[in-house]
């Protein structure tokens, strides 16, 4: 005799994915306290997690603390940058719609990369406040740029657009050469930086990065409800209040100022903004309010976790986070281009 499953009903439906929410995000914050606690304890000098535990509570010694507190900014910059990178990839990934879409895929990191180069060869920029001004005109400008060019009579193709980043981050990318190769001078702070690394930055990086970012941030939790809209498409978006032409800029604003002010802080680190959306869709679902939080826990995790991987990997000598993203990042890429499934 056949049997007639009946559907779950549509309240468990909605408390269980409340209820998968709700443990990645518990998830995610053990898993960050582990990365915060990790970026603290790993270094050039060995110390130990009891080590650790005497600096925070006041009782390792005054050589013991130096050590360990010389870490912190570190660790709060690359909490930061992470932070950054993760919600700009998880907005540009819902602004263009594009599963693809990453600041350093569209060109965002290059424009910035090619706008503190020609302030420090042509105008002697310098300063970590300095960069973060001079980043943002160069980001914003590659991303409108990719944006046009993306863009067709119907809409925006998912392959125009990546073709667009690579097609622009190439041409900046050979400026970048130009400039640094034909002065010495640029260079020689230019080949530290371009491989993004946490190291050699002081707290002054940090906080000339918190304002950027953290008006990025602001604008992307405003613009949380009108990216569910946009998600529906242009007309239903517009039949619920929200003006998509306006939704796309101010995703675009706000990815901008989050990707800029972590390129010039810790240089183009690739992938972040990639990797972390398409975990955060897998756990907490389409909802970008959602995913814009659970971006601000996985992006920090993720970055920190890459750089002590790089501490450790080749002690004493240290590799670079850019390079340790990149080696995550890159799988990444793979498993989205196959779920694509030819929707250009």
């Amino acid at each position: 005799m056949a049997t007639i499953t009946k559907a779950p009903p549509r309240g468990a439906s909605r408390q269980g994915g409340a209820a998968r929410r709700v443990l990645g995000v518990c998830g995610g914050l053990v898993l960050l306290a582990l990365a915060l606690f990790a970026s603290v304890m790993f270094g050039s000098r060995t110390t130990s997690f009891g080590d650790v535990v005497d600096v925070l509570s006041g009782t390792a010694d005054a050589q013991l603390t130096a050590v360990v507190e010389s870490r912190y900014p570190r660790t709060a910059l690359g909490a930061l940058a992470g932070l950054a990178l993760a919600v700009a990839g998880t907005l540009m990934q819902g602004v263009t719609r594009n599963p693809l879409a990453e600041p350093g895929l569209l060109g965002i990191n290059a424009g910035a990369s090619a706008s503190i180069v020609t302030a420090t060869a042509f105008w002697g920029a310098s300063g970590s406040t300095a960069a973060m001004w001079w980043a943002l005109p160069g980001a914003l400008l590659a991303g409108v740029l990719v944006q046009a060019i993306g863009s067709t009579r119907s809409g925006r193709s998912q392959v125009r657009l990546v073709l667009a980043g690579a097609v622009l981050s190439a041409v900046l990318m050979a400026f970048i050469q130009a400039v640094t190769l034909t002065k010495p001078q640029v260079f020689d702070s230019y080949r530290y930086w371009v491989v993004g690394a946490l190291g050699g930055r002081d707290v002054d990086v940090f906080w000339s990065m918190v304002p950027f970012a953290g008006a990025g941030l602001l604008l992307a939790l405003v613009l949380g409800h009108s990216l569910n809209a946009l998600a529906l498409g242009d007309a239903t978006a517009a039949s619920l209040g929200a003006n998509p032409w306006v939704v796309r800029g101010g995703g675009l604003l706000a990815a901008t100022l989050l990707s800029a002010s972590a390129t010039a802080a810790v240089g183009p680190i690739a992938f972040v903004g990639l990797a972390v959306p398409h975990v955060v869709r897998a756990v907490v679902g389409v909802d970008f309010r959602w995913q814009i939080a659970f971006a601000c826990i996985a992006g920090p995790a993720l970055l920190l976790i890459a750089d002590v991987v790089g501490r450790v990997v080749m002690r004493p000598q240290e590799l670079m986070v850019g390079v340790v993203t990149a080696f995550v990042g890159a799988p990444a890429l793979l498993v989205a281009v196959r779920r694509m499934r030819g929707n250009a």
